[in-house]
């Protein structure tokens, strides 16, 4: 008796250490409340944005401001159409970005591929020049960049504007890490049915890189749409001129008129949301297979 009590009180002190229900659900509701408060914190900033935008400019500027509007209107986005070629500076970010996707998804995945499933002469010694290239600011490399632009004479050209960011470190670590995953056995069964590398890339590996293409494309798309300062210095005339751009020099022409500043915000917004959605399960795919947790 003394023995089997002796066995049998072990698992009691274990079953009584286990956390009850109410303390499940409680930890449970602790966490779902602070993912809800951190999604608050993330989202009202935007949600915040787009109600703005529909205010007319005595409303965003009354002292203390309204969360939603008094009086809804359209006004800044038609202004915004009046006032600034809004079709032609859009039209030139998607040429910009697009083209800046599609280079980044062929080359970075070609780079990718020769540095996961290659071996020649120097190729860990390349790869740590391309990680070092991502510790480096933007500005840094924007001065010598320029002047080769200038050298080959595309300043306030959209070739001058896309070059730079055609192939990135960031885009090139990405590929290589989700294309190490891929079995070699694929590739070599490939090689000895005859297939050159070229097929055995654009047949074998670039379908299986769905997720970390999408997560490329997005990050990519992202940077190229938001970004200011290179297409500020190279594009020199308003046919050239991205959506970040124009907007900085139409405030600087009309002063400051928050309405349509903020209008201008959500049309720069609204395309990356909106493909961030499309996007969304691959991102997430292609974040979780390339090491980056």
């Amino acid at each position: 008796m003394t023995t089997a009590s002796a066995r049998k009180a072990p698992a009691r002190g274990q079953a009584s250490e286990r956390p009850g229900r109410g303390a499940l659900v409680k930890r449970r509701f602790s966490t779902y409340a602070l993912l809800s408060a951190g999604l608050v914190l993330v989202v009202l900033p935007f949600v915040w944005t787009l109600l703005t935008s529909f205010k007319p400019e005595t409303e965003i500027r009354r002292d203390p401001p309204e969360f939603l509007p008094t009086q809804w209107t359209l006004g800044n986005y038609g202004e915004l159409l009046e006032k600034m070629n809004i079709t032609q500076v859009f039209f030139n970010s998607a040429v910009v970005a697009l083209a800046t996707v599609a280079g980044n998804l062929l080359f970075c995945s070609m780079v990718g591929y020769a540095f996961a499933k290659m071996a020649f002469r120097g190729k860990n010694v390349l790869f740590a020049l391309v990680l070092t290239q991502m510790a480096l600011p933007a500005i840094v490399v924007m001065i010598p960049q320029f002047v080769l632009i200038a050298k080959l004479g595309l300043v306030n050209t959209f070739l001058g504007i896309i070059l730079p960011g055609l192939v990135t470190p960031l885009g090139i670590f990405l590929m290589r890490q989700f294309i190490a995953d891929i079995p070699d056995e694929l590739i070599h069964a490939a090689r000895v049915d005859g297939a050159k590398e070229f097929r055995i890339f654009f047949r074998i590996v670039m379908p299986l890189c769905r997720p970390a293409l999408a997560t490329l494309g997005l990050i990519t798309f992202l940077g190229s749409w938001n970004n200011f300062l290179w297409p500020a210095v190279v594009a020199q005339s308003e046919d050239k001129y991205t959506l970040p751009v124009a907007l900085a020099i139409f405030n600087g022409y009309q002063g400051t008129q928050y309405g349509l500043l903020i209008a201008g915000a959500v049309v720069v917004v609204l395309p990356v949301l909106v493909l961030f959605v499309f996007l969304q399960r691959f991102f997430t795919q292609g974040i979780a297979s390339t090491g980056l947790k």
